[in-house]
């Protein structure tokens, strides 16, 4: 070899060029930059079909949801020899008596109890118009009467919106009792076919394919089944503590608030604090300023138990999330979607985290070394 293709030769201990290394970070920045902006445009495309679609993909969600509820005593039928069609039946029917039986139970005390709390509400409302016009404030009564002619003028002159609202708010009541006829018969169909759903879309996606879906499905399935058991469980508990606490002190529509309190438990964090301050603001108005304050009391250690030992125990177990990003998701989810997208967010999020950690198990598995194979012993 001659002295020229020697001196042409790198170096391996010769330092590369401060251009070459900026070349190359640059490239490898321009090409993340590039996936990152495909991923967000992505992101866009799936949420304006989300939105365009919402009208189908509620009510399959919800009966999702409800599926994973109605799957284990479907189950247990199926098990004693019910046909599935039957078990499918039978799960619904008596979804459909739990709920009308809590509309039912909750109904009458409204009926009963509403017009006291609206007198009471009245003479609250006296009371602090009485505390507005003493010290230290000490406002005239003519410029408390003049701020009520002008919400009332404000109400008068927005008459036509308030009607539209009404009829906005009378098609929104036809639209979610479709919504949930169509979600009943979803979820009919999801716990009679289920079973047959994974061998099927495993044989349409071929093998190698299949065998991804069908393991991140199960693993979906399990811990949405897992959340919503959790969730309830939890909700019950708060439900029948603060419940019983209301009861105990005699404030009105105590029922109604623990039903309250047991469905906003099923939005984590955020259905737990509107449910509590609800319970504190009826307290007040029905019962006065002590007893509200101890409503607050057994709100606040209800939820200290809910957050420090029941949250832990069994929600590590099922959704592995940090609570940050569960606030995160149900203020995304409330904001874009209101209460349903609050109480589906949660869902979504451990969905998406499932695929997540598969996917990091599929690349440990691609990058690990190749382990050397066990030698013989000697003879």
């Amino acid at each position: 070899m001659s002295e020229r293709s020697k001196s042409d030769k790198p170096d391996e201990l010769t330092p590369r060029d401060r251009g070459d290394v900026i070349g190359v970070g640059l490239l490898w920045l321009a090409k993340w930059a590039v996936c990152i902006v495909a991923i967000a445009a992505g992101a866009w495309v799936l949420g304006f079909l989300v939105a365009r679609l919402w009208v189908v993909i509620l009510p399959v969600a919800l009966a999702i949801v409800i599926a994973t509820v109605l799957w284990p005593p479907v189950r247990w039928l199926t098990a004693r020899g019910l046909p599935p069609a039957a078990a499918a039946s039978l799960a619904v029917l008596g979804f459909l008596g739990v709920l009308a039986g809590v509309i039912a139970l909750i109904v009458p005390s409204v009926v009963d109890q509403v017009p006291e709390l609206a007198d009471k509400a009245s003479a609250g409302v006296n009371q602090v118009r009485d505390w507005l016009q003493g010290p230290p404030l000490r406002i005239r009564e003519e410029q408390l009467n003049s701020a009520v002619d002008a919400i009332v003028s404000r109400l008068q002159s927005s008459s036509a919106q308030i009607a539209t609202g009404v009829f906005s708010g009378v098609t929104t009541a036809t639209s979610a009792l479709i919504t949930l006829f169509l979600v009943l018969v979803l979820s009919f169909f999801f716990v009679k076919d289920g079973p047959r759903f994974l061998p099927w879309l495993h044989s349409v996606s071929g093998s190698r394919g299949g065998r991804h879906l069908e393991e991140v499905l199960s693993r979906i399935w399990v811990v949405l089944g897992g959340f919503i058991r959790t969730q309830a469980l939890v909700s019950l508990v708060d439900a029948v503590l603060i419940g019983a606490g209301l009861v105990i002190l005699g404030v009105p529509l105590a029922l109604v608030l623990a039903v309250i309190t047991f469905l906003g438990g099923f939005v984590p964090m955020v259905g737990a604090f509107v449910a509590g301050a609800l319970a504190v603001l009826v307290a007040l108005v029905g019962n006065g300023f002590v007893t509200a304050l101890i409503v607050l009391g057994i709100v606040v250690a209800v939820q200290q138990l809910e957050g420090n030992v029941l949250q832990p125990v069994l929600q590590s177990r099922s959704m592995q999330l940090h609570a940050v990003i569960v606030l995160l998701a149900v203020t995304a989810g409330g904001s874009l979607y209101g209460i349903v997208g609050a109480f589906l967010a949660v869902p979504v999020v451990a969905i998406a985290a499932v695929v997540l950690r598969y996917l990091g198990e599929q690349i440990d598995a691609a990058t690990a070394p190749p382990q050397e194979p066990e030698s013989e012993p000697a003879d």
